[in-house]
């Protein structure tokens, strides 16, 4: 059988706290994860600068032979998703599948809350598409949303400044700008993949009493749902546990912030962004 992958796409090296959960809780795929980190962050561009950096990348997913792609992207999954689903993909095989991570995290986010007040942090496009707040409304209308944009988190995460005691204060900030809308807020959901590598910063500065949540292991069984649901899809599959990796920019440095998520070194192959436009 040909080799036929999930991809899983992200501007960066966010979309790794994503892929992670993914193959622990489905290990036996095969997988190609694509981060464009050389035109990343994604949060503070355009419309239609984000659609067309994402459904580039989506093109070269799908000529690497996946079927199925998992944009592992807040900002993608905001600003573009949809205008991909309804007019892209027009033409091209109807089994293909490209999905988001916002409705899956929509669909229980409101479990997680026992006061109904809960604080969503994300890049500036996730926010300003007001993206999260319309999909919670459909399965949590009597939900209280409160959001706030961390448009310097990404850039931190990024660069690996993150693990220095300066980011603290770039933490702190957007923390007390949250809290401040409302004392109520007993939890708080990461709109952007990068996030939870700020968690044990973030949980230093808030109260034990809130829960912060990670769309990893919320995407990974929405995944796995889906793929019980559409079994013609998930037969087509490719099933020898491979995992290969790809980034537009470093591969040493893509390598090094990587291999932290995964059990073996990780090694990538470098993409010129010339070959996704063309």
């Amino acid at each position: 059988m040909a080799n036929q992958p999930i991809g899983i796409f992200d501007s960066g090296i966010g979309g790794l706290t994503v892929f992670r959960s993914i193959a622990e809780q489905l290990p036996g795929y095969d997988y190609i994860y694509l981060g464009d980190n050389s035109r990343a962050p994604y949060g503070d561009r355009s419309f239609n600068t984000i659609h067309q950096y994402t459904w580039e990348c989506v093109q070269w997913l799908f000529k690497q032979g996946c079927p199925l792609i998992i944009l592992a992207c807040n900002t993608a999954s905001a600003k573009a998703l949809r205008t991909i689903q309804q007019k892209d993909m027009r033409g091209l095989d109807p089994a293909k599948r490209v999905l988001g991570v916002i409705r899956p995290t929509a669909e229980v986010i409101g479990d997680y809350s026992k006061t109904g007040e809960i604080g969503v942090l994300g890049t500036n496009g996730t926010v300003q598409s007001q993206s999260y707040l319309l999909e919670i409304q459909k399965f949590f209308p009597d939900l209280k949303v409160y959001q706030q944009a961390c448009p310097l988190w990404v850039p931190l995460v990024e660069s690996g400044e993150y693990e220095k005691p300066g980011s603290d204060y770039l933490v702190k900030g957007y923390l007390d700008e949250l809290m401040a809308k409302s004392a109520n807020i007993d939890t708080i959901l990461l709109a952007c993949t990068h996030y939870p590598l700020l968690m044990d910063k973030m949980k230093a500065h808030l109260p034990s009493t809130i829960n912060v949540i990670a769309q990893g292991d919320i995407v990974a069984k929405s995944l796995a749902d889906y793929l019980h649901r559409h079994f013609e899809l998930e037969q087509k599959l490719s099933k020898t546990g491979t995992r290969k990796f790809y980034t537009t920019d470093d591969t040493a440095d893509f390598d090094r912030h990587a291999s932290r998520f995964f059990s073996a070194p990780v090694t990538s192959e470098l993409v010129s962004v010339s070959s996704l436009t063309c």
